[in-house]
C-alpha cells in the first residue's frame, strides 16, 4: 500500500458474487487516492473472493488486502478488518452498496473542516439520485436531525467513517461488547463518550433494495421510538440493559445478519 494514503475502506462480506462486483467498482472510481481495501471474507460458501480477485489483481492505484474471518457474524468480520488498519481515517462499506465518486473526497473534507472532537462522518441513504424530491426532503430531515439530536445515530453501517484513533479508543467492534444486530447504533454510543459525529447535505450512498423483510434482525417500533426518546445520559441503560435483554430474548445475535430472507 502506498504509505501517504489517509484512508482505509473495510468491506466484510458473506456470499455476496452477485452484488459486490458492482460495490467494488464503485469504490475504484473514487476521487481520492490512494486508498486502501481491506477485503474480511466471512466464511463465503461461494466464489466471491475469486470475483474479488479477478476484479482488483493487477490494479496499481489501490492497495488491496484479503483477510479471512472464519468466526461467523458481521462484527467478526468487522474487528478483524480493523485490526488490519495503518491510516488516519477508516470508512466501512457494505458489499451491496453504490458510493458515487465523490464518497471518500467528501468525507475527508468534512473531517478537514471539523474540530478534532469530531470523530465520526456519517453518509445518508437513498434509493436514487439525491437530487430527486423524495431523497432531497430526506437528506434535509436527517442533516437537520443530527443538529438537534447530536448524541444518536442517524446512519447504518453502510455509511460510517472514522478517525481511526477514536474508533479503536472507543472500543472498536467486538462481540465481547455488543454481541447482537445493530452494531452500528452501538458502536456509535461509545464515540459519542469522547466526540462528536457530522452529517452533510453531500454525503449519501444508495444500498441494495434486495433486503425486503428484515424483521427478524431489526427494532422493533417501540424500541426504536425510545432510543430517540432517551436521552444521552440513559442511553447505556438503553443499550446495555433494556435492548441487550430484548435483544437476548430474541436470539437477534450478529450472526443472523447472515441469514438472507429475500434470497
Amino acid at each position: 500500500m502506498n504509505t501517504t494514503s489517509r484512508w482505509s475502506v473495510v468491506l466484510p462480506y458473506y456470499n455476496e458474487a452477485e452484488y459486490l462486483p458492482a460495490t467494488l467498482e464503485s469504490l475504484l472510481a473514487q476521487d481520492l487516492r490512494p486508498l486502501q481495501l481491506i477485503l474480511v471474507d466471512n466464511a463465503s460458501t461461494d466464489d466471491t473472493t475469486a470475483s474479488c480477485h479477478a476484479l482488483l489483481d493487477g490494479r496499481s492505484d489501490v492497495g488491496v488486502v484479503y483477510l479471512q474471518e472464519p468466526r461467523p457474524g458481521k462484527t467478526n468480520a468487522l474487528e478483524t478488518g480493523l485490526a488490519r488498519v495503518d491510516t488516519a481515517f477508516v470508512a466501512f462499506c457494505d458489499a451491496d452498496t453504490y458510493y458515487p465518486p465523490h464518497y471518500l473526497r467528501r468525507c475527508d473534507e468534512v473531517f478537514a473542516a471539523s474540530p478534532k472532537d469530531v470523530q465520526a462522518v456519517m453518509a445518508q441513504r437513498v434509493t436514487g439520485p439525491p437530487t430527486q424530491g423524495t431523497n432531497r426532503r430526506r437528506m434535509i430531515r436527517t442533516v437537520v436531525k443530527s443538529w438537534i439530536y447530536s448524541k444518536q445515530c442517524l446512519t447504518g453501517g453502510f455509511g460510517q467513517t472514522f478517525r481511526t484513533e477514536g474508533l479503536r479508543a472507543a472500543g472498536g467492534f467486538s462481540t465481547k461488547l455488543w454481541p447482537y444486530v445493530f452494531e452500528d447504533h452501538e458502536v456509535m454510543q461509545r464515540i459519542f463518550k469522547i466526540g462528536r459525529s457530522r452529517y452533510d447535505f453531500h454525503l449519501w450512498c444508495i444500498p441494495s433494495m434486495r433486503r425486503g423483510e428484515r424483521s427478524a434482525v431489526d427494532w422493533t417500533y417501540f424500541e426504536k421510538r425510545l432510543y430517540g426518546l432517551t436521552p444521552f445520559a440513559l442511553k447505556d441503560w438503553y443499550f446495555y440493559t433494556f435492548l441487550a435483554k430484548r435483544f437476548e430474548a430474541r436470539r437477534q445475535f450478529a450472526v443472523k445478519l447472515r441469514e438472507k430472507t429475500w434470497e
